[in-house]
């Protein structure tokens, strides 16, 4: 591998690579590592980020005392050993394949349970398939900005039922009817021309970043979030563009009509510029294919048979879920935030919406969700004992 830039980390996280996870080489960094025999909590980033995007709470959970592990997921960064090329095998990336992923890298670590898995946006869905799959692994998982509803569900009590031709969502038929044509993201990032559409945008890919985080961030004033009624295409024409996009534009140019100004990124603490460079570095080197295959997994359906042979179970070991009460995410699936309470997680202990954060909580409120995790992880421990 050619030699790569260090990567502006704070005091006390270091960089590393481990080799033979499940096929790949995978990076990560690491937190706590000093004190051997310290409990491991797992964290799991989502798109378009990159294990760095844990680095402003990574410090204060080793101070707590926890061995902190955050890898460049497959598809990733600075992980190798996956296939970029958009006619290349799906299989690889499916959501069980993800969980074996990290079940190789903790048992790498030499670790036969972890005391939490945190997954944040795609790796939420990651995390709570790790912890309904393999619960004697992750003792607790707390999800972020990404509800999870539970595994597919099989059909039931139909063996005296007239059968039923499976039909085609009718919704991206009619989000493209709507009076203004729209279309899902997440079908967007299934076609071939998505991580083009990315790579080379015109206005750059730092650019296409910033605009990207701005917009599904709380600086963004207009996301004011709200739970939608139905999985239809009136309801889901409520979201912002870079949920429900315009049908005739791409995602760099949907986040360019919502660039920052410069005053506003010069203000910006959370992500400033010199730590945006080190997102826009690595996906101008690797591109945003490897992260897109993880939505073409769910959106082609080939999967989901695989998934449904869990229909009817639940995660049983303590949960919980933050958001930022400004991101969208926790509401962009009608319903799924509420059944993740009532039927998807059976111990539940934690709901929290931060206020003056959107999508990228762990980023936009660090302190919050480190002082929420912490506590959190204690009360799923206190949990476990009792």
């Amino acid at each position: 591998m050619p030699s790569l830039p260090d990567i502006p980390l704070p005091p006390g996280i270091r960089s590393r690579f481990v080799d033979d996870i499940n096929g790949l080489r995978m990076h990560v960094l690491e937190t706590g590592f000093e004190t051997r025999g310290r409990p491991c909590i797992l964290l799991l980033h989502g798109f378009p980020e990159l294990a760095f995007s844990w680095r402003k709470v990574m410090p204060a959970l080793a101070a707590a005392g926890y061995h902190v592990i955050a890898p460049d997921q497959r598809g990733y960064g600075r992980t190798t050993g996956w296939d970029a090329d958009y006619d290349g095998d799906l299989n690889s990336f499916r959501l069980l394949n993800l969980v074996r992923d990290a079940l190789g890298l903790v048992s790498a670590f030499g670790y036969r349970s972890v005391d939490a898995v945190v997954g944040h946006d795609f790796g939420s869905s990651v995390a709570a398939w790790c912890a309904l799959v393999r619960p004697d692994v992750f003792r607790s998982v707390a999800l972020m900005s990404a509800p999870f509803a539970g595994p597919p569900q099989l059909t039931f009590n139909t063996a005296d039922a007239p059968a039923r031709p499976k039909q085609a969502d009718p919704v991206h038929r009619e989000l493209a009817a709507l009076p203004r044509p729209r279309k899902h993201y997440q079908w967007y990032y299934s076609t071939r021309a998505a991580n083009a559409d990315m790579h080379r945008a015109p206005q750059g890919v730092h650019d296409f970043l910033r605009a990207y985080y701005h917009h599904k961030s709380a600086d963004w004033k207009d996301n004011k979030p709200y739970p939608l009624q139905s999985w239809s295409a009136g309801e889901l024409a409520k979201l912002p563009t870079y949920y429900v996009m315009d049908l005739a534009k791409n995602m760099a140019e949907t986040v360019a009509e919502e660039m920052p100004s410069a005053e506003a990124i010069a203000a910006n603490t959370w992500l400033p510029d010199r730590e945006l460079a080190f997102y826009s570095a690595e996906y101008a080197r690797t591109g945003f294919q490897g992260g897109l295959q993880w939505y073409r997994c769910g959106t082609s359906g080939a999967f989901t048979a695989e998934l449904e042979t869990y229909s009817g179970r639940t995660i049983d070991v303590p949960s919980c879920f933050i958001s930022g009460k400004q991101d969208w995410g926790t509401y962009q699936r009608p319903g799924t935030f509420e059944a993740m309470q009532t039927r998807a997680c059976a111990r539940m202990i934690g709901v929290h919406l931060i206020d003056g954060a959107g999508h990228w909580v762990q980023q936009e409120q660090p302190e919050q969700v480190s002082h929420l995790l912490l506590q959190f992880v204690k009360q799923a421990s206190e949990a476990a004992s009792g």
